[in-house]
């Protein structure tokens, strides 16, 4: 097989394309949460605690004595960790409720248990003698 057509069939395969548009769908849903959280829970959560930006809280080690001036943005890293967990908790409540309408397996039949068939087996062999 050439290196062409193996690409092809490998770039046809079911579980690629569904990865590829699992990437971007979850690209574009990224994009929302954290617009969502930037124009909408951030600007909240500031309210909530006196009027604070919290992307903008940052700290300045020049507060220190005889240390190089070097900012440390902590306020967008909490911002991003709210934008995990908005993201987590959506795609578990999808999950969730996706599992909950998908069918349920059937059980399989019951069938005799391993006792009850070597008792037929025992009973055959007796048989044949």
């Amino acid at each position: 097989m050439s290196f062409v057509n193996e690409f092809k069939s490998f770039i046809m395969r079911g579980n690629v394309v569904d990865l590829a548009v699992g990437v971007v769908i979850g690209t574009a849903f990224g994009k929302i949460v954290s617009s969502l959280v930037d124009s909408i829970i951030m600007p909240v959560v500031g309210f909530l605690v006196s009027g604070v930006n919290i992307s903008d809280l940052a700290f300045n080690t020049s507060t220190i004595p005889g240390a190089p001036s070097v900012l440390i943005p902590y306020g967008k890293f909490a911002q991003s960790c709210v934008d995990f967990l908005i993201v987590a908790f959506v795609i578990f409540m999808v999950v969730k409720t996706m599992a909950h309408f998908m069918p349920k397996p059937k059980p399989a039949p019951k069938g005799p248990s391993a006792e009850e068939l070597l008792t037929q087996i025992r009973d055959l062999l007796k048989k044949k003698k």
